[in-house]
């Protein structure tokens, strides 16, 4: 069992910075290294938006197309935790953001929430002036 606790979360105007932290605990050394972690988004009457990925044996990230250029999505090995910077922010990045984990999960399956059995309880992100 791996639990998931989001922070970082708040209030921040258009163009600002914002980083959320995901600290994961509960699974063996030898499992992280077959982890992934994901970083998922929810506005309200949206679906559940794909943000980014990382795997963190090998490092491999992905980026939904709506962050790329604008977040990046990082790890620190001794802490269990990963990190997602988030730059140059715009209203449109308004919602509640999900960390999720899940273990040997493909390189090409990584955007598919479906793919992860963990979930944090989400933290809330608004941009606004």
């Amino acid at each position: 069992q791996v639990q998931l606790v989001e922070s970082g979360g708040g209030l921040v105007q258009p163009g600002g910075s914002l980083r959320l932290s995901c600290a994961a605990s509960g699974a063996s050394g030898r499992n992280f290294r077959n982890i992934a972690m994901g970083w998922f988004r929810q506005a309200p009457g949206q679906e559940r938006e794909f943000v980014a990925a990382i795997r963190w044996n090998g490092g491999n990230t992905v980026y939904g197309d709506s962050v790329k250029g604008r977040f990046t999505f990082s790890r620190d090995n001794a802490k269990n935790t990963a990190y997602l910077q988030m730059d140059r922010l715009i209203p449109e990045d308004t919602a509640v953001y999900y960390c999720a984990a899940g273990f040997g999960i493909i390189l090409s399956s990584m955007r598919r929430h479906d793919q992860y059995d963990y979930w944090g309880k989400g933290t809330q992100v608004t941009v606004s002036s």
